[in-house]
């Protein structure tokens, strides 16, 4: 009975190596490839816990060993599970992505491009990990183009917080007679 629990552990290890590897070489910024990964890492480390307790019980007769070991793979399946819905939430809520602040964009913003007076209500949130969308909105220094000023906006997102996908309000300062 220990030999064919044995024989196959060891098939079920190659094919999850296999499928390891496969899944692997994806896209690791991908939410739904790493919880598949985190799922063949399971099965994985779980052939690798039927081997190790398959040669325990061979060798010397005790049991407890497939238990513990199970519950030990269990633990460290958790640990990437918790991490998949943690990220997903942050994605269901509508967070900011990590590594990016709503303070940074405005600060930016107001610094590096001249005919931007102030900006304001900015909005960022992902639809997934690599597509990040922006609202804000932009007060126009006095005698700015607006238009130009959009597109600067829109340039500046995408060159230095790699934001490609945006909504820009431009408001014009009202110019002051004398």
């Amino acid at each position: 009975m220990g030999s064919l629990l044995l024989g196959v552990a060891i098939l079920g290890l190659i094919v999850n190596l296999i499928a390891f590897r496969i899944l692997h070489g994806g896209d690791q910024e991908d939410l739904n490839m790493r919880a598949a990964l985190w799922h063949v890492a399971g099965d994985l480390l779980g052939s690798v816990a039927a081997i190790a307790a398959a040669l325990v019980i061979m060798s010397t007769g005790w049991m407890p060993i497939d238990p513990i070991l199970s519950v030990l793979v269990a633990l460290i399946i958790l640990v990437g599970g918790v991490r998949v819905v943690r990220s997903t939430a942050h994605i269901l809520i509508e967070g900011v992505p990590p590594g990016l602040t709503i303070d940074a964009i405005k600060s930016d913003l107001e610094t590096e491009l001249k005919d931007a007076a102030r900006v304001e209500h900015i909005h960022a949130w992902a639809l997934n990990e690599s597509k990040t969308l922006v609202t804000l909105d932009v007060e126009a220094g006095i005698g700015a183009c607006v238009e130009s000023l959009r597109r600067d906006v829109k340039a500046r997102l995408k060159e230095k917080f790699q934001i490609d996908h945006f909504t820009v309000e431009i408001r014009s300062t009202p110019t002051r007679t004398p």
